[in-house]
């Protein structure tokens, strides 16, 4: 079997396992999600979502956030850690966003990456779920996942792993693709205990390299 025969075959089952699976931060709006993703950065996206109703609340705009004390940010975000440098780039992305792009988040990935604290994670993020174009997302799951399984070979970067599922993964496929993983990665392919290999769906199409 192929790579790319077998990303087919992952996608489908995964589909299968999660039909409903989607991104696990909350938001009804572009640039909320892209406060949320600045937070999720070494925090759960479940203590994110909390942590973001407090900020809203306060903040409700863009334009609100843009204005916001930068110390009165920090306050509200301080439990998802790294408050004062999350705080920064929120408060210097939401400015960019207010002053360059008349509060609209770009749905361009190569103007997403020059807003300050969006990376490639971020920006496909962005793409996928709110403009439903073409993405992939590398976080920590989907790096982990595809070495497991084969679909990369031992490739750690996010985007060398990101480039070589772009040559794999139909691009339609790939955000849902992404969003998936995590989900098998939470309640499967575990992290931090031994993966639940007997009750993986792809089991028996895995190279199980943990």
């Amino acid at each position: 079997m192929t790579k790319k025969e077998l990303a087919l075959e992952v996608i489908e089952r995964l589909k299968q396992e999660y039909p409903d699976a989607g991104c696990t931060l909350d938001y009804d709006q572009a640039w909320k999600l892209l406060v949320s993703v600045r937070l999720a950065a070494q925090c759960t996206d479940a203590r994110v979502n909390v942590v973001v109703e407090g900020l809203y609340e306060k903040f409700p705009t863009v334009e609100a956030l843009a204005d916001a004390d930068e110390d009165e940010i920090e306050a509200i975000v301080r439990p998802c850690g790294l408050g004062r440098s999350k705080a920064r780039d929120i408060s210097a992305c939401m400015k960019m966003i207010r002053d360059e792009y008349d509060g609209k988040v770009p749905d361009d990935f190569d103007v997403l990456l020059k807003l300050p604290g969006v990376g490639r994670k971020s920006a496909n993020l962005i793409m996928g779920d709110v403009f439903g174009k073409p993405a992939i997302v590398t976080d920590t799951h989907c790096i982990r996942l595809v070495n497991r399984i084969g679909l990369v070979d031992g490739i750690k970067e996010p985007k060398k792993v990101e480039m070589a599922l772009w040559k794999i993964i139909p691009p339609e496929e790939g955000s849902d693709f992404c969003h998936r993983l995590v989900y098998h990665g939470r309640d499967v392919c575990t992290a931090r205990t031994k993966p639940y290999c007997d009750r993986c769906c792809l089991s028996d199409v895995c190279a199980k390299k943990i």
